[in-house]
């Protein structure tokens, strides 16, 4: 039978799905856009599941404000490219605000809300993959509550996220904080909240270093002491120079504000996620060889 523009427009508007696939779906259907509807989500949902297994390390960070938390939220896209898209865009508000309005208690719960014309966040998630045709995930998000602190935020092009929640202190010297944390990406914010694991570590790393260079027991306990110091400055907030004013520390700084630190939240796009290596050259010859070129 035949199918008309205007069925096809009808359903791409409601569907999101390409041209070719609305039209694929009405013919299927013999022109039924709501069963071409039902059918191209039951495939979308298909094509969702068979990307699920790409690697997506690209993406954005985004920070939102509620009235009585903040959020900071990674979702994850296979290239810089999709997470400039407007669909992508508009996914992670529906998310961020999914997160301020409901507070879930994880990803699944997150995952199974109901919030945007009957649609869960699954739902909305792999109608975009679909559409987009990327491997689109949610990654990961944290809150600060703000019923007793000042949080501030500062996102650096989508690819840093940054939440600080402050005591005391206007809210200039918070919103400083944030960018700061965001350019040194601090470990913790003093001494006292390193991992024990990590300071062990670097103690004996100094130790070995020391012990080595001959000199007598006392001499190198100073010397492994002092490198220590300089390495917990350098990965705590407290002790770090101000970006802004690096003769100072930012402990300093909070002192002449009588301020203090309560906790900080900093995402960077992909940290940690190991990025598939594309070789396109072999890519072609592969296929070359697939359809006999020589």
């Amino acid at each position: 039978m035949g199918i008309s523009a205007s069925q096809v427009k009808e359903l791409r508007e409601r569907s999101g799905a390409g041209m070719m696939d609305c039209k694929k779906a009405l013919v299927a259907m013999e022109g039924d856009i709501e069963a071409a509807f039902e059918h191209l989500r039951k495939s979308g949902a298909a094509q969702a599941a068979k990307k699920a297994g790409r690697i997506a390390a690209e993406g954005a960070i985004v920070a939102r404000h509620g009235a009585d938390c903040a959020v900071l939220l990674e979702v994850n896209s296979e290239t810089d490219f999709v997470a400039n898209d407007e669909n992508f865009i508009r996914f992670t508000e529906i998310v961020s605000k999914a997160l301020i309005d409901h507070k879930p208690e994880g990803l699944d719960e997150l995952s199974r809300l109901v919030v945007d014309d009957g649609y869960t966040i699954e739902q909305i998630r792999t109608n975009l993959v679909t559409k987009i045709g990327e491997n689109i995930s949610i990654r990961r998000y944290e809150t600060l509550d703000s019923a007793d602190a000042l949080i501030k935020s500062y996102v650096h092009g989508k690819r840093i996220g940054v939440l600080v929640a402050i005591e005391g202190g206007p809210s200039e010297l918070a919103r400083d904080l944030a960018m700061h944390i965001a350019a040194t990406n601090p470990i913790s914010v003093d001494e006292a909240d390193i991992p024990s694991d990590l300071l062990n570590k670097e103690r004996e790393i100094q130790l070995a270093q020391a012990e080595g260079s001959g000199k007598p027991p006392e001499i190198v306990q100073k010397m492994v002491n002092g490198r220590l110091k300089k390495f917990i400055n350098e990965i705590t907030l407290t002790g770090q120079g101000f970006v802004k004013d690096p003769d100072r520390t930012v402990g300093q700084l909070l002192e002449e504000h009588d301020a203090k630190v309560l906790g900080f939240i900093r995402y960077e796009v992909g940290e940690g996620i190991e990025k598939r290596q594309e070789n396109f050259a072999e890519e072609v010859m592969e296929q070359a060889r697939g359809v006999g070129i020589t």
